[in-house]
């Protein structure tokens, strides 16, 4: 995913006529390494295969010239910076539709509804799910994650109705429901209110845990509406991160529910290793977080150097080229600061 958003970078930087030094996968070391006798430009795979990079001529450096990174229009080193993170989407977009394709869109499905208790009985029955009902749609939004209930049912109390699309056997059917718990969500981690809200049973484990019986099922669309649903999938998993970050930012959630480096590779690892679909369906998602996350106008990332352009081109000066350098690795320092002090937090709890 490193790779693929910075030949974003680098194919943009082509076009735009910047010099570019070095194309890099990985860091440390050099095991293998070409330049190109017409371009200059090295091509190279380092030791350790944790990300890599463009170096673009001037970028970091004092180094001069027509071609060098700061030597070009704002506008132009602004496209070259967004390059990094459109790549990373188009092939999470690219990922999902394959993903789709091939297998169907994850959907939920409610394994087992929960039993009615005395006057329940008259008020919900004609107003509930039913057994191994798979879930499309709520109150008119398309479901792909469980933040999608979260979004479509906030607010709402027990008693109200909304409307729900569901696959009911071999039919697909509106129907309506009276939700049985109110949603007055913390956060859009507080998914248990949303299966009590619309009544799905619970079981118990092996380990003596209790559970709801609410599964994940594939579910095949037609042509189009699998082209559509990507896109809109993609723009799904960015809207929750941004939510995420949000809730994070004014204490809705807790920061027990990050994880560094460490803990990404290790749920990473397990949720690819089960099957082709789960395979995607992550490198998808990671590669949705790398597009938005570099975007944040954070020091360090693409997001912050666009900013420093844009007041170089409003202003028609640039800050301080130093000044510019401290700030990004000042804050390429402290995330991966960050990073391990949320990895070593989930350890401790752990």
């Amino acid at each position: 995913m490193v790779t693929v958003h910075e030949f974003g970078h680098y194919i943009a930087g082509k076009l735009l006529k910047f010099k570019i030094n070095e194309f890099a996968i990985g860091f440390g070391p050099k095991l293998f390494k070409r330049t190109s006798k017409k371009s200059g430009e090295a091509f190279s795979l380092r030791l350790f295969p944790l990300g890599g990079f463009c170096a673009f001529a001037g970028e970091d450096t004092e180094e001069e010239g027509e071609r060098s990174f700061n030597s070009k229009a704002p506008w132009k080193r602004i496209l070259v910076l967004l390059a990094g993170p459109l790549f990373n989407y188009i092939l999470a977009l690219l990922l999902i539709l394959i993903s789709m394709a091939a297998f169907g869109q994850p959907v939920f499905k409610a394994g087992a509804v929960a039993p009615y208790e005395g006057a329940e009985a008259e008020i919900y029955a004609e107003y509930s799910l039913s057994d191994n009902d798979v879930i499309l749609s709520v109150n008119g939004r398309n479901i792909y994650l469980v933040t999608d209930f979260v979004a479509a049912l906030n607010g709402k109390k027990a008693g109200e109705e909304v409307q729900a699309l569901v696959v009911r056997g071999e039919q697909t059917e509106n129907i309506t429901l009276k939700l049985r718990a109110d949603c007055d969500f913390a956060s859009s981690s507080d998914t248990s209110k949303v299966w009590r809200a619309l009544g799905i049973g619970t079981y118990v484990a092996e380990n003596g845990a209790s559970y709801y019986n609410v599964g994940a099922v594939n579910y095949r669309f037609g042509f189009f509406q699998t082209i559509g649903r990507s896109f809109a999938y993609s723009g799904r998993i960015a809207g929750t991160i941004f939510k995420v970050l949000g809730e994070l930012l004014t204490g809705r959630l807790g920061i027990s529910a990050m994880g560094g480096p460490v803990t990404t590779i290790k749920v990473t690892s397990e949720l690819a290793s089960q099957s082709v679909q789960s395979f995607l369906e992550i490198a998808a998602y990671i590669g949705v977080n790398l597009a938005v996350f570099n975007l944040l106008p954070i020091p360090a990332l693409d997001g912050s150097k666009v900013i420093f352009c844009l007041i170089e081109w409003i202003f028609k000066k640039p800050v301080p080229r130093k000044i510019e350098a401290i700030i990004h690795t000042v804050g390429f320092i402290l995330i991966l600061a960050f990073a391990v002090i949320i990895d070593v937090l989930q350890f401790v709890r752990c």
